[in-house]
């Protein structure tokens, strides 16, 4: 008999994510075949995908939807990220202020109103994500971290958003690690953790409860507008008419060449520890659970999952050359030993803690850090992508965008600059791969140099371009 491998020993050459391992997936889906029609065919079964179907069926359930997945529902960022899921939808309150000053006050509105929506929507249908009312923690590992915390609860105050700032001693107690200086405390409202591969395949278990159709193992070759709509062709030869087509591929839009100025794919790469003995429990507090992370450019996130492993990543965001993503960019064993590295520096009471869980993704990044929408093909084609590793929530709302441009044009939130402005492009190649890695270099060496920003990054934050994961 065949040995079977348990969910603490998983396969040490696999790179699929503990929440996909965790979750299983169901029956396959049949690959789409022949000729068929729809009014909506969406390209992509994550979360932008699926919550577009969502929002669709809502406004009209006599809308015929049909989804195509080039993999697997969740296979991309959707199944693969930490379990972060924030009511912002400009990927921070600073970052918003910063690029959306006039429409900010109504985008924290809209985002808080869209995490509570989407809370709702998980207890109304039944799907189980372990979703956790945490709030969040940031924390200080550097000395001038701690004067920016104290400087931007006040700031913070005045846009509405509540922070308590909470001294060295503060936070070493809440959470025992010897690296903290400062901590800001969010409490729950705007953010929450969860299972992002249960949250996934709950939203196409609902979507196919409603009759909307999902095809895996169905890769989209070419899109071409025809009379009266569009045509999608895969590599095997099936088409697919509809009167409108919605891109929903992330940091995997390459193929439509439109959108490649608009984001860069960046691998992020996360490591899953075993289950925490009740000893090693109790050696680092956390009683609270906060989702946290620290305040670097090279930032660390960590929490912990239901069954009280700590989930570790970040740090390193991973250009590959011509945008490059596929499975063999799914493992990086010099960052999984960094990381390790530094989680035992932040957490030395757990020297012996081992992660079996180790694997990365991509990341859809745009120069702003926030999505972007657009349409083609005389508004045949509608598309979202750049969420910049907070699409959890973000995309829920713009499932919602999405629906506007198709259904409701007259829609007021199709004419915030949000929505309709474009992030500055990226350069081609090959001066797209100098420049993503020389402002890698950049942030590492003020995360090295007191925060202290050099000549490159002062320049690019003139002009409001970044690069973030």
């Amino acid at each position: 008999m065949a040995a079977t491998r348990s969910r603490d020993d998983p396969d040490p050459g696999s790179s699929i994510s503990y929440w996909l391992a965790a979750s299983p997936g169901g029956a396959p889906r049949p690959s789409l075949t022949g000729a068929t029609r729809a009014d909506v065919a969406i390209v992509g079964a994550g979360f932008t995908g699926l919550w577009t179907a969502i929002a669709l069926s809502d406004t009209d359930p006599s809308v015929r939807v049909v989804v195509l997945e080039q993999e697997t529902v969740g296979f991309g960022a959707s199944g693969r990220n930490g379990g972060f899921c924030q009511a912002s939808l400009t990927h921070g309150l600073a970052n918003g202020i910063r690029h959306f000053p006039d429409e900010v006050a109504l985008l924290e509105r809209e985002g808080i109103a869209n995490l509570a929506e989407l809370i709702a929507f998980t207890r109304t249908h039944g799907i189980d994500c372990e979703l956790e009312e945490t709030g969040g923690l940031s924390v200080a590992d550097q000395a001038h971290q701690v004067d920016e915390f104290k400087a931007w609860v006040d700031e913070a105050a005045e846009h509405g958003e509540e922070l308590v700032f909470l001294d060295r001693d503060t936070v070493r107690a809440e959470v025992h690690s010897p690296l903290w200086l400062a901590g800001l405390y969010q409490p729950p409202g705007r953010d929450v953790l969860l299972d992002p591969a249960k949250l996934v395949r709950g939203l196409a278990r609902v979507c196919e409860e409603r009759g909307i159709t999902i095809h895996e193992r169905t890769r989209v070759s070419s899109v071409e507008r025809r009379a009266g709509g569009v045509r999608v062709t895969t590599d095997d030869g099936a088409s697919l008419d509809a009167g409108h087509v919605v891109v929903a591929t992330s940091a995997y839009s390459g193929w439509l060449a439109r959108l490649e100025q608009h984001f860069v794919p960046v691998y992020d790469y996360v490591l899953v520890s075993d289950p925490l003995t009740p000893e090693q429990r109790a050696s680092i507090g956390w009683h609270g659970r906060e989702g946290m992370s620290d305040s670097n450019n090279q930032f660390h996130y960590f929490r912990l999952t239901a069954d009280d492993r700590i989930l570790w990543g970040g740090y390193d965001a991973i250009y590959h050359r011509n945008s490059g993503v596929g499975p063999q960019f799914d493992r990086r064993p010099a960052t999984f030993e960094k990381l390790e590295i530094h989680f035992r520096r932040a957490f030395p009471q757990l020297g012996d803690l081992r992660f079996p869980y180790r694997w990365g993704g991509a990341i859809d990044t745009t120069s702003r850090f926030t999505v972007t929408f657009g349409q083609a093909l005389g508004g045949r084609l509608t598309y979202a992508l750049g969420y910049t590793g907070l699409g959890v929530g973000a995309s829920r709302w713009a499932g919602g965008i999405i629906r506007d441009f198709i259904l409701r044009p007259d829609s007021d939130l199709l004419r915030l600059r949000f929505v309709r402005s474009r992030p500055l492009p990226f350069p081609p190649e090959p001066l797209r791969s100098i420049a993503v890695n020389l402002v890698r270099h950049e942030l590492d060496r003020a995360d090295r140099n007191e925060g202290r920003r050099g000549i490159v990054l002062r320049a690019l934050d003139a002009v409001g371009i970044g690069f973030d994961s």
